[in-house]
C-alpha cells in the first residue's frame, strides 16, 4: 500500500527513517548499488520528498504502528 513520508528521525545507527501518515516507519538508505536515494543524503533533498508515497509492507501486512524507541529522540 502506498503511504505518503510525513517526517524522518535517525535511527540508533544513524540511518534515516521515513516516517509514513500510516504511522508506520520504514529506512530510506541511500547504498548503492542496491538502493539509490540520493536525496536522504542532505535536509533540502528529504524535505524535497515529503508527501512522496512509498510501498508500506506493514499496512499490508496489517501491522500495528510504529513507536519511537525512548532511547532516540524524534
Amino acid at each position: 500500500m502506498q503511504q505518503p513520508i510525513a517526517g524522518y528521525h535517525l535511527d540508533e545507527e544513524d540511518h534515516w527513517v521515513a516516517e509514513l501518515t500510516c504511522d508506520h516507519f520504514q529506512h530510506v538508505r541511500h547504498n548503492p548499488p542496491w538502493t539509490s536515494r540520493p536525496w536522504v543524503i542532505t535536509g533540502e533533498g528529504r524535505d524535497s520528498m515529503l508527501g512522496y508515497p512509498l510501498n508500506c509492507k506493514k499496512c499490508d501486512e496489517g501491522a500495528p504502528p510504529d513507536t519511537f524507541n525512548k532511547a532516540l529522540k524524534p
